[in-house]
């Protein structure tokens, strides 16, 4: 796979950038195991990045990632410790990397940004991208409204760089669907809750193992802010404000915090656990390193046996 070249990594997967979950604990791991591990820095200020950074060095000495979300108000002192401590992918979201990309570039830093619609991976592409990762509504956390089945092909036909595919994959057969459509890779982030390196409350955990295909819904369409997270008490409060067409004020004032409740807590009642439409599927916890092999062990046998069965119908024709 070409984006694996590109970044220097053995396994075409990237761990998604999940707020407050996506530390060098979990990111070290991943790369450690061959795929991407991504820093979230949402809410970061210049030096906690500087530390996570240095913390994630100190675990593994292979290539990994910072994600920057680009509404936030500091983007400029992070690029800058992004820069000065030598990290040479960078992923986006919440926004347009156009002012910062001159300077990433100059720095040889690749630029990946998530992106929910065609019309938004060709304007990436215009600026510079080195690739886009193309996310589902499937997806757990803020999400767009098209499917990764609909958007990955659109996205692929539409641009020449490499499209990594987001949402919906768990398991090597969800790899393997990616490649069908055109993806050079994936990104997953709800199988990563379940991994034993994965610092979040057992509590949150177990929630994601015990989650249904049912299990999520997405709140905050009313407010142009739709994320997707398991239901519980607070999820359902939260949406019958929004039936009683509350304020931006009064959502935010339920919400403040409930991420922090339910990673670091444990509250998984009045916080918010966030994941993708697949947690049905994540129903044992395991380590990042097994969880990587055993899903592209599984994804070259599903790639396999389809060669063998177009080869069979070919012979019967």
């Amino acid at each position: 796979m070409r984006i694996t070249k590109m970044l220097g990594i053995k396994y075409p997967i990237f761990q998604g950038a999940m707020a407050q979950i996506a530390l060098a604990p979990l990111v070290g791991a991943v790369s450690n195991a061959g795929g991407l591990g991504i820093i979230a820095s949402g809410g970061f200020s210049a030096e906690q990045l500087r530390e996570e950074i240095q913390k994630t060095k100190e675990i593994t000495d292979k290539p990994f990632a910072v994600n920057l979300m680009l509404m936030m108000p500091n983007i400029s002192e992070l690029v800058d410790v992004i820069i000065e401590e030598g990290v040479k992918i960078v992923t986006t979201g919440a926004g347009t990397p156009a002012p910062y990309m001159e300077t990433l570039k100059k720095h040889q830093i690749a630029v990946i940004p998530v992106v929910p619609s065609v019309k938004i991976a060709k304007k990436m592409e215009a600026l510079g991208a080195t690739a886009v990762v193309a996310e589902g509504t499937e997806a757990g956390g803020h999400v767009g409204e098209t499917t990764t089945m609909s958007l990955l092909p659109q996205v692929v036909d539409a641009v020449s760089i490499p499209v990594i595919a987001a949402g919906g994959i768990a398991n090597g057969r969800g790899i393997a669907a990616a490649y069908a459509l055109g993806a050079q890779g994936v990104q997953v982030g709800t199988r990563f809750l379940t991994t034993v390196e994965c610092p979040t409350h057992d509590n949150f955990k177990q929630a994601v193992v015990d989650a249904t295909d049912t299990s999520t819904i997405v709140t905050g369409r009313s407010i142009g802010g739709p994320v997707r997270s398991i239901k519980n008490k607070m999820i359902q409060a939260y949406l019958e404000l929004e039936n009683q067409k509350a304020s931006r004020d009064e959502l935010e004032k339920l919400s403040l915090g409930s991420l922090r409740k339910a990673v670091f807590d444990g509250n998984i009642e009045e916080g918010s656990v966030m994941a993708g439409q697949i947690c049905g599927m994540c129903n044992e916890i395991t380590t990042v390193e097994e969880m990587i092999t055993t899903m592209f062990i599984e994804a070259e046998e599903v790639l396999d046996q389809m060669t063998h069965l177009s080869l069979v119908e070919k012979e019967l024709i």
